[in-house]
């Protein structure tokens, strides 16, 4: 979480939007269920990410219009992670299928 934001995501406003959020996709990936599979939600993302120019207005910060329920490996592939793996429900290191970074 980035510094800007630590206020907000500890808010009891985010808090019951995100949890309400998930429980209206039920607990499911949205991009995974796309796919044809059933995965966990782990993460409600903002698809237009928060900044601090927008972090004080609750039509990007608490509009479901702007959120989507998230795997951990669908979340870190929408923000171009650099890790080339996550750890799955089990704690086991799951290789992610990412293309190669050029630096």
């Amino acid at each position: 979480m980035k510094p800007f934001a630590e206020k907000f995501y500890k808010s009891p406003a985010w808090k019951n939007t995100a949890a309400a959020y998930a429980k209206s996709q039920g607990g499911i990936c949205e991009l995974c269920w796309a796919k044809g599979s059933v995965t966990p939600g782990e993460i409600v993302h903002h698809k237009i990410h928060i900044t601090p120019d927008n972090i004080d207005d609750p039509s990007i910060t608490l509009s479901w219009d702007n959120l989507q329920l998230l795997c951990r490996k669908h979340h870190a592939l929408i923000h171009g992670a650099q890790k080339r793996f996550y750890i799955d429900e089990d704690g086991h290191a799951v290789a992610l299928d990412l293309p190669l970074f050029s630096g």
